[in-house]
């Protein structure tokens, strides 16, 4: 009897899955790098510019275009801790890209999940029931004082 009541149960619930859409929230960027630093999971050696900011000194691209995607589990966690999760760990894929190319800094840094997103401060991510995510693209350069 109980297999009947969980397989009803399970049955009404499954229509509002299937209609849970994807939103679109936008955070700060500074926070999620900053959170990074911190624990470790960045080590410091590549400075990160979102579009609309510029290091100071000279700026030499050393790869144009270069863009990661990552998603995280999102299930019954809140959507800053996911996208901030996510944001991690693109930007740490977008630290070693940096550091294989003899980079030390990722500049005009967007979002690009759908469509550019272009914020000096925000990030642009991708909540869903299941899965959060970001794609985010830039430019790795060479910054000198």
């Amino acid at each position: 009897m109980k297999m009947k009541v969980l397989v009803a149960v399970a049955l009404l619930c499954a229509p509002a899955l299937s209609f849970a859409a994807d939103k679109i929230v936008h955070f700060p960027f500074a926070n999620a790098v900053a959170a990074a630093t911190q624990s470790g999971k960045l080590d410091g050696s590549v400075k990160f510019y979102l579009a609309g900011t510029a290091p100071q000194g000279q700026v030499t691209v050393v790869k144009d275009d270069v863009s990661v995607n990552r998603k995280t589990n999102a299930f019954g966690k809140g959507d800053q801790k996911t996208c901030d999760w996510a944001l991690q760990s693109a930007l740490i894929a977008l630290q070693d890209q940096a550091k294989a190319a003899g980079a030390n800094a990722v500049v005009d840094i967007v979002s690009d999940y759908d469509s550019e997103y272009r914020d000096n401060a925000n990030y642009e991510c991708h909540v869903g029931f299941l899965m959060s995510g970001v794609i985010m693209k830039g430019k790795l350069a060479k910054v000198q004082p």
